[in-house]
């Protein structure tokens, strides 16, 4: 077993259904034990904690699994490996005034290192220098997309194409100054404008989860990130779809500990969703 990833087979009658979970982890790799301040319960609330286990019987309905084992505090997969703010370094003048090759100028705190968490609280006891932050890269980002790439090409060279379903969480809702001033939806695809995917892909997602009696709210707040931007490709037959969860639909948000009985459902309800990807044709028009 990799120190970086979990990896699960399709169980049987292998489908183009590629599952990844890159934001539920929470282990700190013992050499970074001294550099990152978050305890193990402030890293669940930025984690999409259980949402591996959301999408566990994935590789029972034909679909290969792909999940994350360090905290994103360590590297966050969903971010370009050159996403790193501006003034991030320890010299302030690294990287200034550089923009990603991937078409973004990085300026924010939660890049490819997160400087601080998402309530403002630091995250690293001391700033990285650029050789450590290469480091990072080289040892935690780097083997999860390798595998993420063998895995979607192999899965796109058997099928001649491949359907790559990014497993996220998000809020139940949107809070200012202690308050709730928006609630979010329950389930939200992000498709960077339903461009990354098939359009067969989409709207069979949005279906899937209305028909549940669940609200849906196409790429607003989240758009997808870099794997969905990365990996989207459906010229090339590689669709790519980010689905972000409300925690409150399966967790008690405030003690990060799981409803079981709607977790249950929950799981169900996403390996359906993985049994009608993969009855998909992508290869009829």
């Amino acid at each position: 077993m990799s120190s970086v990833l979990d990896f699960q087979a399709p169980e049987h009658g292998r489908t183009a259904v590629l599952v990844e979970v890159p934001h539920a982890g929470l282990a700190i790799p013992a050499p970074l034990e001294a550099e990152i301040l978050a305890s193990e319960d402030v890293r669940m609330r930025d984690a999409d904690t259980f949402v591996d286990e959301l999408f566990a019987l994935a590789p029972s309905a034909g679909a290969a699994l792909l999940s994350a084992r360090n905290s994103r505090y360590v590297a966050d997969l969903n971010r370009a490996p050159d996403d790193v703010e501006l003034g991030f370094f320890d010299d302030s003048s690294a990287g200034q005034g550089t923009t990603s090759r991937y078409g973004h100028t990085p300026r924010q705190p939660r890049g490819v290192v997160w400087r601080v968490t998402t309530d403002g609280r630091p995250v690293l006891r001391t700033p990285l220098d650029p050789t450590a932050l290469r480091e990072r890269i080289a040892l935690y980002h780097e083997p999860y997309h390798a595998r993420l790439r063998e895995e979607l090409e192999r899965t796109r060279q058997q099928f001649g194409y491949v359907i790559l379903v990014a497993g996220h969480s998000m809020p139940s809702s949107v809070r200012r100054y202690g308050r709730e001033v928006e609630r979010r939806a329950d389930i939200v695809p992000g498709t960077l404008g339903r461009t990354s995917a098939d359009p067969r892909v989409i709207d069979l997602v949005e279906r899937h989860f209305r028909a549940a009696g669940l609200s849906v709210r196409h790429d607003e707040p989240y758009r997808g990130g870099y794997t969905t931007a990365h990996y989207g490709q459906p010229g090339v037959g590689q669709h790519a779809i980010q689905i972000e969860i409300n925690r409150a639909l399966y967790m008690d948000e405030l003690t990060c500990t799981r409803k079981t009985a709607e977790l249950a459902r929950l799981q169900q309800l996403l390996k359906d969703l993985v049994v009608q990807l993969g009855a998909l044709d992508l290869g009829a028009h």
